[in-house]
C-alpha cells in the first residue's frame, strides 16, 4: 500500500484502502484491511468516517483512543493545511471563485453551520476571517453587533460575508436574505461595504452578488 502510495498517488485507491494506509500507520503491526472495512460498514463513506466522534471510532473492533485521535485529527488539519496554503498566497478577492477558494477550506466537511465575516484591506486581500457564531446542523444564530466589532477591529476597508448549508442546499433562505439586507445597510452606514455574501454547500458555492441578491 505504502509503495503503491509512493508511485501512484491516491487517485486510484479505493475509499476503504485510504483507510487502510491511513490505520497502518498507527496499528503498524496488523492487518488494517478488516478495520477499514468496519469503517465503511458503520459510517458508508470515508469522510463521514473521518468526521465521526472519536467515541464512536472506538465502538470499532481494532481502533483504540490513540487510533481514534488519529483519524480525527485528518479532518481538521486538512482543513488548516487548506487555509494555510491559501493564506500564504494571500490573492485578491476579485471574484466569486477565488473568494470560494478561500471559504471551501473553512467550512470543510462541516457538520454544523458556521457564519464568517471576512475583512478586507483595499487591495482585496484578506486580513482575518473571524467565526461569528457556531449553530446546528441548519441554524447559526449571528448578531450584526459581532459583525460591526470584527470589521473595526481588523480595520477593515470592506467585508465578505460567509455561512455554509451542511444540508447541501445552495439556495438562500428568506433570512439569509433578510439578514443580508439588513446588514448591508448598517455597514454602509459605516462606509465598510458588503461585497458579497457566500454560501457554502459542500463542494458548491453560491454568490449572493452574483445573483444579484445583494
Amino acid at each position: 500500500m505504502r509503495t503503491r502510495f509512493i508511485e501512484e498517488g491516491l487517485d486510484n485507491f479505493a475509499e476503504h484502502e485510504v483507510l487502510e494506509l491511513l490505520l497502518f500507520n498507527v496499528i503498524p503491526r496488523a492487518n488494517t484491511n478488516p478495520i477499514a472495512h468496519k469503517l465503511m460498514q458503520r459510517f458508508g463513506s470515508l469522510y463521514k468516517a473521518l468526521d465521526a466522534d472519536i467515541k464512536e471510532l472506538m465502538l470499532i473492533q481494532g481502533i483504540g483512543k490513540q487510533t481514534a485521535v488519529f483519524l480525527s485529527l485528518i479532518g481538521p488539519v486538512t482543513r488548516y493545511y487548506l487555509k494555510d496554503k491559501f493564506r500564504q498566497k494571500n490573492p485578491s478577492l476579485n471574484s466569486p471563485e477565488v473568494v470560494a477558494d478561500f471559504l471551501k477550506p473553512l467550512m470543510f466537511n462541516l457538520a454544523e453551520e458556521v457564519f464568517y465575516v471576512i475583512s478586507i484591506n483595499s487591495k482585496n486581500q484578506v486580513l482575518h476571517a473571524t467565526l461569528i457564531s457556531k449553530g446546528t446542523i441548519n441554524e447559526a444564530v449571528v448578531y450584526p453587533r459581532k459583525i460591526v466589532e470584527a470589521a473595526i477591529r481588523h480595520k477593515a476597508s470592506s467585508i465578505i460575508l460567509a455561512h455554509n448549508h451542511p444540508s447541501g442546499s445552495l439556495k438562500p433562505s428568506d433570512a439569509d436574505i433578510r439578514l443580508t439586507n439588513q446588514l448591508s445597510m448598517i455597514m454602509s452606514g459605516l462606509s465598510i461595504p458588503i461585497l458579497d455574501h457566500i454560501i457554502v454547500a459542500h463542494t458548491k458555492t453560491f454568490s449572493f452578488a452574483k445573483a444579484g441578491l445583494l
